[in-house]
């Protein structure tokens, strides 16, 4: 008995011993990585906040693995080691020695072979459709990771600016319904922690780059969550954020360097002029502020020309990408940051990962200042961006206006025939996100005035014109905002949330409203999955006459004939003007109807109405 009592004293001492030992680093970012990355360059933080590092002798001995460089900085708690991970480098745990004087700490990095499976990272293109969803308002799978101790805000369904309690475990849940809803991806708002004390739930203050936040989940949970988007056929874009950092950021209570961050005498804000990064005549005053200011008062503005920070950034990107096998990136506020990093950034994602994708966010309204960030484009400056998507808010501002007006010389639906007949100013216009709302607009069934017809008619143009197609959750339901800001267009999906009244992931808990709006898209986003010329085929549109805008998407083996109506009664038409894109066909096949039309020689098309026609 006393021999039982003594073992349990010791474990017991033991356990205490090691719960109460200081860690030897805080943080060591990245915490892994890969053998076989073309770039064979790695840059490891090491932070410990208690002792000078800095103070320490670092030293590796592992084959294929050199250590290069040993970068110190203002701050003594950071040391920054750069290793050549070679190509004959084998997975396994490197040893990485630091000794000062009689003191010796040793860390055991983590090596890991880099996936060698060619479906894992997909890119997306014009053949997919992007669903939005806003993870804490779109299902809440697991209400036991709320409110978490250490977390400053917990689920308040009472504050318009709260969390909700939506999580990835909700999303999964419901897969299915996206996956039959038709569309081939899912785009997240930022899932990394945002720590913040208020209005968290966005996402778009992070305060660890490494981490998912733990009320959506873990990072584990992360990457099973993208298998089984995978496994169901659906991709899966995550957002990022370069151009700023959560000010609870750890970061932020001990920075490496002051020039980490922009810093001002007094809080400086950016004057979110986006068009003076390309505008010839820009004052060095304004382009500054516009780059350096800070987005918010709880969004320090990062500064991506210190090469440590620099290289932090493009490995970050790096290291969720083979992580979690995403399949592109939305990246937030794209002319925000220095260019030439954005430009860096993209090349060396894009060189590590060439089937990858990108689009930046460039909420500039301008066709020509958002060509400007196209990778491609003939620049005066010569500043190549290497982005190969860009979302087009110009597309997006133009199409409520173009349903609202009466037709005229450049009013109704000669918008969007004037809206085309630009995309000479872009590099690929087919690559463009189009969009027609978003988490920070008016949702599009607010935009076109509540009118079911309106919002067919700008659905229908969306998924059968040029450019990559983004719907929003909810858009299916004809959410409507309530009034066009933050809390309003962000409210919870119906459905995602014990207790809610009506389950609109279901046909019986939708309206009759509802479900002529969520058929209609269904039909076409399942439809469009398929057609190759739409994703791909050439465009041909005609002047709008008496408001009726006529478009075709075709390539060697099909036509698409698009007919608009933008009028409040019904017209017929004669076609002898689209002869050569009709050419020979007799009839087609009504898409949306699912239902014949024998005789192409006249169309009518009802009041406010889109036909999707397939040639025969």
């Amino acid at each position: 008995m006393k021999r039982f009592l003594l073992l349990f004293v010791l474990v017991s001492n033991i356990a205490v011993a090691q719960k109460n030992k200081k860690p030897d680093f805080h943080h060591v970012e990245p915490a892994f990585w890969w053998t076989g990355m073309k770039n064979t360059s790695l840059q490891i933080l090491f932070h410990n906040k208690d002792i000078n590092i800095a103070d320490y002798q670092p030293s590796i001995q592992y084959d294929g693995v050199t250590l290069k460089e040993v970068k110190k900085v203002e701050n003594p708690h950071y040391l920054f080691l750069t290793l050549d991970v070679s190509q004959s480098a084998k997975a396994g745990r490197v040893p990485v020695t630091f000794k000062a004087g009689k003191k010796t700490i040793t860390h055991e990095y983590d090596l890991r072979q880099k996936s060698t499976d060619k479906n894992r990272i997909m890119g997306f293109s014009p053949a997919d459709v992007l669903y939005l969803i806003m993870p804490d308002r779109f299902a809440n799978g697991d209400p036991s990771n709320d409110s978490i101790p250490g977390m400053y805000e917990g689920a308040n369904a009472k504050e318009d600016f709260a969390r909700r309690g939506g999580d990835l475990k909700g999303i999964s849940d419901h897969l299915d319904y996206i996956k039959d809803f038709g569309v081939t991806a899912l785009w997240l708002n930022p899932v990394l922690e945002n720590n913040q004390k208020r209005q968290s739930y966005h996402g778009y203050a992070i305060t660890d780059l490494y981490k998912v936040d733990r009320r959506f989940g873990t990072n584990e949970d992360y990457v099973n969550f993208i298998k089984k988007c995978h496994d169901n056929g659906l991709k899966v874009i995550q957002d990022m954020v370069m151009n700023h950092i959560g000010n609870e950021h750890w970061l932020m209570y001990d920075l490496p360097e002051k020039n980490w961050i922009h810093q001002f005498p007094e809080f400086t804000r950016s004057n979110y002029r986006g068009s003076v990064i390309s505008d010839p005549y820009k004052s060095k005053y304004d382009e500054t502020l516009m780059s350096n200011g800070w987005f918010d008062t709880s969004m320090p503005d990062v500064d991506q020309t210190n090469e440590l920070f620099a290289t932090y950034l493009i490995q970050n990107t790096l290291w969720w990408i083979e992580y979690a096998g995403l399949d592109g990136i939305r990246m937030d506020t794209y002319p925000y940051p220095d260019k030439d990093f954005m430009a860096r950034w993209a090349k060396e994602v894009l060189t590590e990962y060439p089937t990858f994708n990108i689009v930046g966010e460039a909420w500039v309204n301008y066709i020509p200042t958002t060509a400007y960030w196209q990778k491609d484009m003939n620049n005066n400056d010569g500043y190549e961006s290497n982005l190969p998507s860009v979302t087009d808010f110009a597309f997006f501002g133009a199409v409520p206006q173009a349903l609202h007006e009466q037709g005229g010389w450049d009013t109704g639906l000669a918008r969007l025939y004037n809206l085309l007949a630009q995309d000479f100013l872009y590099p690929n216009a087919n690559a463009n996100l189009t969009f027609l709302d978003n988490h920070d607009v008016t949702r599009f069934f607010l935009s076109c005035g509540r009118d079911i017809n309106k919002f067919k008619m700008g659905m229908t143009f969306l998924l059968t014109t040029r450019g990559i197609p983004q719907l929003y959750y909810g858009s299916e339901l004809l959410m409507d905002g309530d009034g066009g800001h933050h809390p309003n267009v962000r409210k919870t999906f119906p459905g995602g949330w014990p207790g809610d009244e009506k389950n609109a992931f279901t046909k019986e808990g939708r309206t009759p409203e509802q479900n002529d709006a969520f058929n209609h898209l269904r039909t076409l986003l399942n439809w469009r999955k398929g057609e190759s010329a739409i994703h791909s085929g050439k465009l041909t549109h005609y002047i709008p006459q008496d408001n009726v805008y006529v478009y075709f998407r075709y390539n060697d083996t099909k036509t698409v004939m698009v007919v608009m109506n933008g009028n409040t009664e019904a017209k017929t038409i004669g076609t002898k003007r689209y002869a050569e894109n009709i050419k020979n066909a007799k009839s087609a096949r009504d898409v949306i109807g699912d239902k014949t039309v024998d005789d192409l020689s006249t169309l009518t098309i009802p009041a406010q109405t889109a036909l999707v026609l397939e040639l025969k």
